[in-house]
């Protein structure tokens, strides 16, 4: 697509004395948080492949157990985004990322030596609620320290080292669950909290954007919990979060719908994974490329919508009577190109909308606000998508697939109202806001 110009050029407000402004230049800033976000991922790839057992085998809890304590401690850690998010603006980012990263290590580190469920309970809370935090803390400086134009093209940066970090991990968790011993699988949690602290001491080595002024209109208003009044975007949010049921759908309802209902062979279920993971970390940034703006965005949300809807039917193709095993596992793989494609679309719109529709003042906040949406798919997405997919089949399919081509749809003309609302000033923080940007 051609090249177009911005109707208002990006304009960043100077940055108060002795913080970081947001365009001032610092090549290392994104560096220092892909490094943060590769320690991180490495860690978690390993652990997320590995910890099920480790519960289960080492620890001695039922699969009844895990399931439930990790429902609960997600659908606490969906709350605490926003106080989080509001401490991150009020003490500054940079801080309050450093301190929950460590937060997020001990709690890891206290897997080492739990031995009962409550134990395993505290330390799941204790997680969850610092990885949200940690999220909208991360959102928040990254929005501190990189230009409104670039926020969007770091981010995908991110998320394709995120999963390269993923890969690496779950091969390093792979080893763990060959060798099967208590030792193996503690080492495994070892290199996970060690990564949270290489990315403490990672970002604490960024510059510090100041903390956010709380305005005065908001004095006796309660500011922690502005976000709850702003109705566009709470609706917004919601929208946001029902795409994100893609997410239990790839790495759950798939997996069980192909054991019991395609005649594919059971390694599809890895080499889709694998597909997704090496689709993200390939195209994420060529993804999100011409998303540069409110509109770009909402096409790309949109867009997303409707290709995942296609994905859901193709997936419910799959179940044909009469499909053998080649077919099958052909039909898969298609479904599974559709639904990596969605994602990333999704995930570039949703970044831009997320960030750029959050006033400068309160960041934190909205990020854990907006982030509470992964939280919430881990905790009830399972439930609502094996009950929807494996009760009603083909059909439950094409009705999930319907909400996300809704959903994507009602995504532009919410962002539009919820831009509506905003002071005229906040367009000058950039193309973020900027309905005149087109993609690039």
């Amino acid at each position: 697509m051609a090249n177009t110009t911005p109707t208002h050029p990006t304009v960043t407000p100077p940055a108060p004395e002795g913080s970081a402004a947001p365009d001032s230049g610092r090549p290392a800033a994104p560096r220092l948080l892909l490094l943060a976000q590769l320690g991180n991922s490495v860690g978690d790839g390993a652990y997320y492949v590995t910890s099920a057992l480790y519960f289960t085998g080492v620890v001695g809890l039922s699969a009844a157990q895990v399931g439930a304590g990790l429902a609960v401690a997600w659908a606490v850690g969906s709350l605490a985004g926003v106080p989080l998010g509001t401490l991150a603006d009020r003490r500054g980012p940079r801080g309050v990322s450093v301190l929950l990263a460590l937060v997020t290590a001990a709690a890891v580190a206290a897997f080492l030596v739990i031995d009962s469920f409550p134990a395993f309970l505290a330390a799941a809370t204790l997680f969850a609620s610092a990885q949200s935090g940690l999220a909208a803390a991360r959102q928040a400086l990254l929005a501190g320290l990189v230009a409104p134009a670039d926020r969007t093209a770091v981010l995908a940066r991110l998320q394709a080292v995120l999963n390269a970090g993923l890969a690496v991990g779950a091969a390093l968790g792979g080893i763990a669950l060959h060798a099967d011993t208590r030792g193996a699988y503690l080492a495994v949690l070892a290199l996970d909290a060690a990564g949270f602290v290489l990315g403490a001491a990672l970002l604490a080595r960024l510059p510090a954007p100041a903390p956010a002024a709380t305005p005065a209109a908001a004095a006796g208003r309660a500011p922690g919990t502005a976000v709850l009044r702003d109705r566009p975007y709470v609706v917004l949010a919601l929208l946001n979060a029902l795409m994100l049921l893609r997410m239990p759908v790839l790495s759950l309802a798939l997996p069980l719908w192909i054991a019991q209902r395609t005649a594919a062979p059971g390694w599809t279920v890895s080499a889709l994974f694998v597909l997704n993971t090496a689709a993200v970390t390939a195209f994420q940034v060529r993804a999100a490329r011409s998303v540069t703006g409110l509109e770009s965005a909402s096409a790309a949300v949109r867009g997303a919508g409707a290709v995942m809807a296609a994905s859901c039917a193709v997936f419910a193709a799959s179940a044909l009577p009469g499909l053998g095993a080649a077919t099958a596992t052909a039909v898969l793989v298609l479904g599974a190109v559709l639904h990596v494609a969605a994602e990333m679309r999704h995930s570039a719109g949703s970044w831009q909308l997320g960030l750029g529709l959050a006033p400068a003042d309160r960041v934190g906040q909205y990020q854990g606000f907006f982030g509470a949406g992964v939280p919430v798919a881990r905790t009830l997405g399972p439930l609502v998508v094996t009950s929807l997919l494996l009760g009603a089949g083909a059909a439950g399919w094409l009705l999930l697939g319907a909400a996300f081509a809704l959903a994507g749809a009602a995504t532009g003309p919410v962002a539009r109202w919820a831009a509506r609302t905003r002071p005229a000033g906040a367009q000058d923080r950039g193309p973020a806001l900027s309905s005149a940007v087109r993609p690039s």
